[in-house]
């Protein structure tokens, strides 16, 4: 028996069909290639050029590129997770070519999390399973706050108070137990077991980042 959800379900937005013919990825590809191109322009510019990063950086690039056309021509969600793997794997790419890993390694915290934040629009059904995936969706926003806050602070863009990461403990705890607690507008009859599964950890989660911010630690 099959249960429906009238009163909260959401119909899932359908990505918009591009033209047929092989213009799309004629225009993918040349922006890949494009890309790789700069890119090895500008590590040989630094005079810090690696040629043989250029065998992860051109694939990396065409998947990037292939997965995002797909997404265009209405791919879906398969077409989104494979552009962003190809992105991420690129971006690798490009920052063993310039040697700059060391600088740049916050981009693959923040990377990462924002194509997961970006799947906020690819939404279930059921309420529950709509609730858990929105708290991914938002919990990968907090993640993407933390990797630029980490990208500034190796670029000594400020000087971060002592235990600063702890506020995200905060935000993360509060995004668990809203969705928890959004849970009980809905009729079904798990709504009062499943906020309270989400609120445990996420008041935990706030207690504990608001321990380590007064210098708590044990």
């Amino acid at each position: 028996m099959t249960t429906t959800y009238p009163e909260t379900s959401s119909s899932t937005s359908t990505v918009r069909r591009g033209g047929g013919g092989a213009a799309p990825w004629l225009a993918g590809g040349g922006i890949a290639l494009l890309a790789c191109a700069l890119a090895s322009i500008l590590a040989q510019a630094a005079h810090d050029f690696r040629w043989w990063s250029l065998f992860v950086v051109i694939p990396t690039s065409l998947i990037a590129a292939a997965g995002f056309v797909a997404l265009y021509r209405g791919g879906g969600i398969l077409a989104y997770a494979l552009g962003n793997v190809g992105l991420i794997a690129f971006t690798v790419g490009v920052l063993l070519m310039i040697g700059d890993v060391p600088r740049f390694w916050p981009l693959l915290i923040a990377l990462p999390a924002a194509a997961i934040a970006g799947s906020y629009w690819w939404r279930p059904q059921d309420p529950l399973g709509r609730s858990f995936h929105r708290t991914l969706a938002m919990l990968a926003t907090i993640a993407v706050a933390l990797g630029i806050t980490f990208q500034f602070i190796r670029f000594d863009a400020f000087d971060p108070e002592p235990r600063w990461w702890a506020w995200f403990m905060v935000a993360a705890g509060v995004v668990v137990v809203g969705n928890g607690a959004e849970l009980i507008r809905h009729r079904m009859v798990y709504r009062i077991p499943a906020a309270a599964l989400a609120a445990g950890p996420g008041i935990i989660t706030i207690l504990l980042g608001i321990r380590f911010l007064r210098g708590w630690w044990f």
